[in-house]
């Protein structure tokens, strides 16, 4: 017998290219299924956006057509203007954005300093009062509103800033979302910081803060998202015309026995452009963001 090395069977590299070609192809049907699904999916949520855009350039004629038409004839652009004319739109939008920029920064401050009591202090009953803190996002909204009205009204807030502000600053989500990305930050800089001398309020002004940008800005879009689109605290709020908020001067169109569509659509497509320009200027940050903050528990 010869002392060499046995030649392998003749049959295993067709067999081995064969396992290759099947694998290319299991990959490559995967592959097709998956972006299939993603297309119909992304098919699907666009269509009512086309449709609002679409209602928003028809007359009031065309709005009520059935079946429904999709490139309106003619274009009626001066719905636009009618819609801006019709109610103080300027007004709504303002009050939106002061509200909706003030509870983002709010949030951002109140959330991030809890957020890092809880990841990084170390007290008595900390985790458990996490806990309690974490269980109040089982609590529906609808059971504490009237609790909270009533005490914006003993301040005296009814119809203010103050009202549609300072009892939505704090935020249990918003601490969950920061404490997690927190923990995922390594100690040693933290020991490294105490070193140098650095108070509590310094690590998470000069080392939490800044690599914590891609969950701030998660956790910014999601609130300004929120307080935007906000309806019904206002509802309860605001009952003068110059407090009201976007989609309280929405609610305008919607009459007892008509139902305004094209200008309506109008001013859903209007109070739609502030969150698209945010969301696409931030969307690295976001999606860096959505990543990372589920990385440790």
């Amino acid at each position: 017998m010869s002392s060499g090395t046995i030649a392998p069977p003749a049959t295993s590299l067709p067999r081995t290219r064969i396992e290759a070609h099947s694998g290319r192809r299991r990959l490559l049907w995967r592959n097709v299924t998956a972006y299939a699904t993603l297309s119909v999916g992304s098919v699907l949520m666009i269509i009512p956006f086309l449709w609002m855009l679409s209602t928003s350039l028809k007359d009031d004629r065309q709005a009520y057509v059935f079946p429904p038409i999709w490139i309106p004839s003619p274009v009626a652009w001066n719905n636009y203007l009618d819609t801006w004319q019709a109610l103080p739109f300027n007004l709504f939008f303002l009050n939106s954005a002061f509200v909706s920029l003030v509870l983002t920064v709010a949030q951002l401050a109140t959330c991030s300093l809890g957020a890092f009591a809880f990841a990084r202090l170390r007290f008595p009953g900390r985790e458990r009062l996490f806990v309690l803190y974490l269980a109040t996002l089982m609590i529906p909204f609808q059971v504490i509103m009237i609790p909270l009205f009533v005490l914006v009204k003993e301040f005296g807030w009814i119809d203010s800033y103050w009202g549609l502000t300072i009892p939505l600053i704090f935020s249990p989500y918003g601490t969950f979302l920061l404490r997690q990305f927190f923990k995922t930050i390594p100690l040693e800089l933290e020991d490294a910081a105490k070193i140098d001398g650095c108070s509590w309020f310094r690590i998470y002004w000069n080392i939490m803060l800044p690599l914590s940008k891609p969950a701030m800005a998660t956790l910014g879009i999601f609130v300004f998202m929120w307080s935007w689109n906000n309806f019904l605290w206002p509802l309860l709020i605001v009952s003068s015309l110059e407090m009201k908020t976007l989609p309280l001067g929405l609610a305008y169109f919607l009459g007892q026995y008509t139902i305004y569509w094209n200008l309506l659509m109008v001013g859903a497509t209007i109070a739609l452009v502030p969150v698209l320009v945010i969301f696409f200027f931030a969307q690295r940050y976001f999606i860096e963001g959505i990543t990372l903050t589920g990385l440790k528990g």
